[in-house]
């Protein structure tokens, strides 16, 4: 075990954050940490590294850990250093050593000595055990999978922009091999293919990974392990994300049931203590009852976390069949291309993804067709296209002396200050933060606000520019599920996969100055994408392959096969070896399911819940019947499709 949190409660002040939670990290692990913003995420990865001490509670940590800690406020480092030499800060003790290297060998210059040569002799085998030899080409590749160019290498840290700059400490962080590595929102500042380059990189990480992040592909890609932040304590599921949804779904059912039980079973006590609390013969029995009520441990209510979005998004105007016509664009910075004689169109009911490396055009595209921005060639508006743009640029647009909800009043939506309220809720602000400034709001706050303004508008065409940026995982559900009920037309830059996946019917691709475009959804799109690739690397081999298959011709000529009747035999062999399994696994998961209905029936009986080790020893049979069914079901599936094509 790497580090162990046992019991622990830590508060900021009078607000208590973790109550008696503990969490036990062990070597290799793969683990994502989520849960709503503002529970503590942040804090609870500060807990990790030793930054905050604990109110109550043990924190044991391994003999020589070391913690690599990612996170935003790391862009304050101010350096005119080159970001290689930045990022080969990883390597503190190879260039430790190399200074000791070069200030011996300059020494040796002057005065010869032997004791020095050999201490010259064992630096230099030093220096090799700590990857001096390897930190600038290793601390190359990781920058340049993250996106930079080899001519970027020797340029200053301070030439960057903040997300350029986080990416340099990424990377610094990557090449520092801590046992664990702690990555706060590590996604937030990468394109796609960074995406999917950290992905590959973290895949073969010798250390633990703790990941904080909103990024729901990125999370089912990297993590064996859910940790859930919930009403103050730590919930620990054995899955990706997509099985920590399923799982959180059956326990929260059965803790609904077992809170309605619970309840009615209180019911009842209360109702007879009621009536017979002032009758003699049933007085101490009455009070006995009300003696168990108070040591009884009262079950929480589930929080449903699972909100709908119940305000539907009106179009003010029905617009032409086509709203934007790209005809032979062109548009450069400088030396820079983003599109060259580019055409392209976005037709009525449209749901497109601008997709693409940083640095390609995206943002540009998006200006391009809001008529912001212009270009050569021709860009013409549709008939009634009303455009709502959100972009980061915009949030100074705001008026800062309003409050929040009278800056939605502003968008003349006509919806009910309790309509505004429901919505402001999906977008992080609840109770009295409605009341607050915009002017003492973060940037990320401001930027929820704006994107509400953005969907409140009745335009008929959005353009979203990174609408998912400072959402937690619940409110990008809600915003998808906003976009899915939105009636009009949408252009989004996003790199959420899984965002851009359930909302995105059509991809456009920015690829050497051209839009390509691909009719279908983002994972329709990334099949698409490795087909070409295996195709194209398929024809690069085909003419070694057709001489060799011509020469094979020439030399003999294969005779027809004489095992028809035998293969027909183990065909049928194996067809009777995979359905007496199928049977088998058939007949064992419906004892299983009868046996996880009658405890059903258990745990809806109130008497369940007066006995608490009958309660306790009921909900653990419960999951364990759960968890073996769905560790059959996939294998009962793969068989009958096996079954399926026999008979076809």
């Amino acid at each position: 075990m790497l580090l162990s949190l046992i019991n622990i409660t830590f508060e900021f002040g009078a607000r208590k954050i973790l109550d008696n939670a503990s969490w036990h990290i062990y070597l290799n692990e793969r683990i994502g940490l989520i849960g709503p913003n503002g529970t503590g995420k942040s804090t609870l990865l500060k807990i990790l590294t030793g930054e905050y001490s604990v109110s109550s509670g043990q924190v044991n940590r391994s003999k020589n850990l070391s913690i690599g800690y990612f996170h935003q406020d790391l862009q304050s480092l101010d350096t005119n250093d080159s970001i290689l030499k930045v990022a080969m800060g990883a390597f503190e003790k190879a260039l430790q050593i190399g200074e000791e290297i070069s200030a011996l060998e300059n020494d040796l210059a002057a005065h010869e000595d032997e004791k020095k040569l050999h201490k010259l002799a064992d630096l230099h085998h030093d220096f090799e055990l700590a990857g001096g030899y390897e930190m600038e080409y290793k601390s190359a590749e990781v920058l340049e999978g993250l996106g930079f160019k080899t001519v970027d290498l020797s340029r200053s840290f301070n030439e960057f922009s903040g997300g350029w700059r986080m990416r340099v400490l990424l990377a610094k962080i990557i090449l520092q091999n801590p046992d664990i590595l702690l990555l706060d929102e590590p996604t937030n500042h990468l394109d796609l293919p960074s995406i999917e380059w950290i992905e590959r990189y973290l895949s073969n990480y010798p250390g633990t990974v703790i990941i904080v992040s909103h990024d729901r592909f990125f999370l089912d890609r990297m993590v064996t392990k859910i940790v859930e932040f919930s009403q103050q304590t730590l919930n620990h599921y054995s899955g990706d994300y997509a099985f920590y949804e399923q799982e959180k779904e059956i326990r929260n059912e059965m803790q609904l049931r077992e809170y309605e039980n619970q309840q009615d079973f209180i019911n009842q006590q209360e109702r007879f203590v009621e009536r017979f609390k002032a009758k003699a013969s049933k007085a101490k029995q009455a009070q006995s009852i009300v003696k168990k009520l108070d040591r009884l441990e009262r079950i929480e209510a589930p929080i449903a976390e699972k909100a709908k979005m119940n305000i539907r998004f009106t179009v003010g105007r029905q617009p032409g069949r086509i709203l934007s016509t790209f005809e032979d664009v062109s548009k450069s910075y400088g030396p820079i291309e983003i599109l060259n004689h580019a055409s392209a169109e976005v037709d009525r009911g449209d749901k497109i993804a601008l997709i693409g490396a940083n640095g390609k055009g995206k943002s540009t595209v998006l200006r391009l067709l809001s008529t912001m921005e212009g270009a050569t060639g021709k860009i013409t508006p549709g008939h009634n296209a009303d455009i709502s743009f959100y972009a980061q640029h915009q949030l100074e647009a705001l008026t800062m002396e309003n409050d929040i909800i009278s800056e939605l009043k502003l968008c003349g939506s006509e919806k009910t200050e309790q309509e505004l309220r429901e919505l402001l809720g999906c977008f992080l602000f609840r109770g009295d933060d409605i009341y607050k400034k915009i002017k003492i709001l973060s940037g990320g706050e401001k930027a929820r606000v704006a994107l509400a303004k953005t969907i409140l508008g009745k335009g008929n065409y959005l353009l979203l520019d990174e609408p998912t940026n400072h959402l937690d995982l619940s409110s990008v559900n809600m915003l998808i599920q906003a976009l899915n009920q939105y009636e009009g037309t949408f252009v989004l830059v996003s790199h959420d996969r899984y965002f851009i996946q359930n909302t995105a019917n059509k991809i456009w691709e920015i690829e050497n100055g051209k839009i390509n475009v691909f009719d279908g959804h983002y994972l329709e799109w990334e099949e698409f994408k490795k087909r070409k690739e295996k195709e194209a690397s398929q024809q690069k081999q085909a003419p070694v392959v057709e001489k060799v298959v011509v020469q094979e011709k020439v030399v003999a000529t294969p005779e027809p096969s004489k095992n028809t009747s035998s293969e027909f035999k183990e065909k049928q062999k194996e067809e009777k070896r995979i359905r007496n399994k199928f049977n088998k696994l058939e007949e064992e998961l419906n004892a299983l399911k009868a046996e996880k209905e009658k405890i059903e029936a258990l745990l809806a009986a109130p008497e369940t819940y007066s006995n608490k080790v009958l309660f306790q020893q009921t909900e653990n049979n419960y999951r364990s019947i759960s968890f073996r069914i769905d560790n059959l079901q996939p294998e009962y599936e793969t068989l009958f499709e096996q079954l399926m094509q026999f008979e076809s």
